[in-house]
């Protein structure tokens, strides 16, 4: 008998489902529990559930020596960080000292039989995560090299959804989803390059914050397009717990020289200031139409949407039917190759292996595919996808020298003039779509369609998922905020607002 056929449901019965941080922290200060204790609860719950599931790559051994120091300091009084006593989860793809940079990849992964790459420090927004009182459960599992939109070519076989089973995670970020969603974390750090925050965040009723470029370093992540694309963001279960979490991590590090980009552009008073009921009365959002893209919704997907943008009206809202009308953007996208950017693969990955192990002069790229005996740009690689950026000539030119990014930097620039163009045409304050044009696919299916993707990532621009409904089905849909660089608290705002007006979100009900 297949394994599924003897899957059952059960009865949550879990102390901390859909806890937030407020209510934690409130908890720990109250000495309703210690912080042991709501650690302990989750790992159980992991260990009830992970066989199923399959979020995790690696456990943290120490998370309740962490949690056991965090009481100390509580019972000390101590001056606490906003995320003290907090469970967390990582993704595979940023580093953590002690822990393997598997890439998702067999022959990158020791348990898999591959070789190890361990990194000897923490990424910067680790350090952030833990001088900030976060307790790390683990890292979460993804598809090899982050390039798929599932986690099923994963050394550590696939992810599944926390909402079905039977439906895909969303990728790459898929195991840091499933965690979060799934209620075996509270908080999941994510990545994206091309839809990696906000696709799995919507397949699993999420918020997830996809960053403008530059604010949140990502030194320390494999990367895919790190020159260009690449941004950290986070998961969460309200959009209050995504703003508290952004706050710890964004901001100039002297590790990642393009975070200058960040100083000025961080509200001083903190995301979660924005966090008003009343945030959208009075904004103008743009809609989705075919000025933007040409591709159609599914007649599900309509509804729902027309009832989302119902609501947006009752909270005060002015909505502005296909903005981007006569712009000639939909035509200027479709004329271009969505994976622009990734011209810096193999510089960023030559810098991402020296920063690896600072002191090993011989890690490179050369030494260590050499090493793994294989390499992922192959016909039936897992970055088979974007060969036209990451093939075996690309990999023997000059990784010490960054690509032409002419073409890159031409359309991000004519992608930024349009939308700021029409923003400012219209008076817009953002636009809000459905994140996708049709419900989540199967998880055998390996793409998953957007509507933002990869206009958001070329440009660079925010862009933030909130929970919006449910297609018949039982699949997650999920609204997309998205404005200016750095407009990342007024996203926050305008999807609080319209989170606390509806409140779509349901705990899922797990399986085993």
């Amino acid at each position: 008998m297949e394994k599924s056929s003897l899957l059952k449901s059960v009865g949550e019965g879990f102390r901390f489902e859909e806890v937030t941080v407020d209510e934690l922290i409130a908890g720990y200060k109250n000495r309703e529990y210690t912080v042991q204790e709501v650690v302990q609860s989750y790992l159980n719950r992991i260990e009830q559930f992970e066989k199923i599931y399959n979020a995790f790559t690696f456990m943290n051994p120490n998370a309740l020596e962490d949690a056991k120091e965090m009481d100390r300091l509580y019972e000390e009084g101590a001056e606490l960080g906003p995320l003290a006593g907090i469970p967390i989860v990582i993704k595979e793809a940023v580093d953590m000292a002690g822990y393997p940079s598997t890439f998702g990849w067999a022959p990158f992964c020791k348990k898999a039989g591959g070789i190890e790459l361990m990194p000897t420090k923490d990424a910067p927004v680790v350090t952030r995560l833990k001088e900030a009182g976060a307790i790390i459960l683990g890292k979460t599992n993804i598809p090899a090299f982050s390039c798929a939109y599932n986690a099923n070519n994963s050394w550590d076989g696939p992810t599944y959804n926390a909402v079905n089973r039977s439906i895909s995670p969303g990728g790459s970020s898929s195991g840091t989803a499933t965690a979060v969603s799934g209620n075996l974390a509270v908080l999941g750090v994510a990545e994206e390059t091309a839809g990696s925050i906000q696709v799995p965040a919507a397949a699993q009723a999420l918020v997830g914050i996809k960053t403008s470029f530059g604010l949140i370093p990502t030194t320390g992540v494999t990367p895919l397009a790190g020159s260009t694309r690449d941004v950290l963001g986070p998961h969460a279960r309200t959009v209050q717990d995504a703003a508290i979490m952004l706050s710890v991590m964004a901001g100039y590090s002297k590790e990642d020289p393009k975070t200058i980009a960040a100083i000025g552009n961080i509200p001083k008073e903190g995301y979660t200031a924005f966090l008003k009921k009343n945030y959208l009365k009075g904004k103008r959002v743009g809609l989705y139409g075919p000025g933007w893209r040409t591709q159609e919704l599914s007649d599900e997907t309509k509804k729902l949407y027309a009832s989302a943008i119902e609501i947006l009206k009752a909270q005060g809202a002015e909505v502005v039917e296909d903005p981007f009308a006569g712009t000639g953007l939909a035509e200027y996208v479709s004329s271009k190759n969505t994976f622009l950017g990734m011209e810096t693969f193999f510089y960023d990955l030559e810098k991402y292996l020296k920063n690896l192990n600072p002191e090993d002069k011989t890690l490179s790229i050369k030494t260590v595919f050499d090493k793994a005996g294989a390499v992922p740009w192959t016909e039936d690689g897992p970055l088979a996808l974007v060969s036209d950026f990451v093939n075996e000539e690309k990999a023997m030119a000059d990784h010490s020298v960054l690509p032409d990014l002419t073409e890159f930097n031409e359309v991000k620039g004519e992608l930024l003039r349009i939308i700021y163009q029409v923003m400012e045409d219209q008076q817009l304050d953002g636009f809000v779509y459905p994140q996708m044009p049709t419900a989540i696919p199967n998880i055998q299916e390996e793409n998953i369609q957007s509507t933002t993707i990869s206009e958001i990532n070329i440009s660079g621009l925010p862009l933030i998922t909130v929970p919006a409904g449910y297609y018949e089905n039982g699949s997650p849909f999920a609204l997309a905020f998205f404005g200016k660089m750095w407009s990342e608290a007024a996203l926050i705002g305008m999807a609080y607002a319209y989170e606390q007006a509806t409140k779509h979100r349901k705990a899922p009900t797990l399986i085993r």
